[in-house]
């Protein structure tokens, strides 16, 4: 005879399908009083088990990836001098008054000096001023190139004919 301590330790024992075999099989075999009564407790059960099992089906199966991205903690950091910045905007009365302030009209700015700049994006009146206030054009870039190729290289025709003819009159 099964008691009902051998028949619930023998669940916990065997996976939840095998327990649904189990039991069926159990019951069709011997319809004793202790296993009926046993069975609304062993349904409880599984109905229980089965409702968790779907919950947590359903949470994986809609769950997402998650996506990993490469943590970059270099940081490239440009630094151009608010002068250049004015030159690069075509701040014409900004350039003017640092100018007059006393802002070096040679200084090199990431690498570039304000002419080139000027030459780059084709800011004709401020490289005129620029180059009335001494700059020189012939300087090369931290990349070798001076403001004429800038302009030629950027299609800026203004600008090269400006520095073209400015350095015609240095020669001179």
């Amino acid at each position: 005879m099964i008691s009902k301590k051998n028949v619930k330790n023998m669940l916990y024992n065997i996976s939840l399908c095998n327990s649904l075999k189990f039991l069926s099989s159990l019951y069709y075999i011997k319809k004793t009083n202790q296993l009926i009564k046993l069975k609304p407790f062993i349904m409880k059960k599984t109905i229980i088990l089965s409702a968790i099992a779907l919950c947590f089906s359903i949470v994986t199966a809609h769950a997402t990836p998650v996506k990993s991205t490469p943590v970059n903690n270099s940081k490239t950091v440009f630094k151009v001098s608010p002068f250049c910045v004015s030159i690069a905007k075509g701040d014409l009365e900004t350039v003017s008054k640092l100018i007059n302030l006393g802002a070096d009209v040679n200084q090199k700015s990431n690498g570039m000096t304000p002419a080139m700049y000027a030459a780059k994006y084709n800011r004709t009146k401020i490289l005129k001023l620029l180059i009335a206030k001494g700059a020189n054009l012939k300087t090369k870039s931290d990349k070798g190139m001076t403001a004429k190729k800038y302009a030629k290289l950027h299609k800026a025709h203004e600008s090269f004919a400006i520095i073209e003819e400015a350095l015609a009159k240095k020669k001179k």
